[in-house]
C-alpha cells in the first residue's frame, strides 16, 4: 500500500505543483489523436469539391507538421521550464 507524503512539507508542495503542471502539459501530446480521424474525414466528405478538399487537407497537414515540429524543437522545452 502506498503511503502519501504530508502536504505540509514545502518540498512536497513543489513536487505536487510540478506533477499538476506536467498533467496539463500532456494535452499537447494528445492533439495527434484529433488529426488522425480528421484527415480521412476531409477526404471522404469533400469528394465533390476536389479543389477545396485538397486545400483543406494540405492546411490541416501543414498544421499537424507545424505542431509536431514545435513539440520536437527547443522552443517547447524553453516554454515548459
Amino acid at each position: 500500500m502506498a503511503i502519501w507524503p504530508s502536504s505540509s512539507n514545502p518540498s512536497n508542495q513543489e513536487a505536487v505543483a510540478i506533477r499538476k503542471r506536467n498533467k496539463s502539459d500532456q494535452i499537447k501530446f494528445l492533439i495527434p489523436l484529433i488529426y488522425a480521424p480528421v484527415l480521412p474525414l476531409i477526404r471522404l466528405t469533400m469528394r465533390k469539391n476536389p479543389v477545396v478538399r485538397d486545400c483543406l487537407f494540405t492546411a490541416v497537414l501543414v498544421g499537424a507538421f507545424a505542431h509536431g515540429s514545435y513539440l520536437v524543437t527547443d522552443l517547447y522545452d524553453i516554454e515548459s521550464k
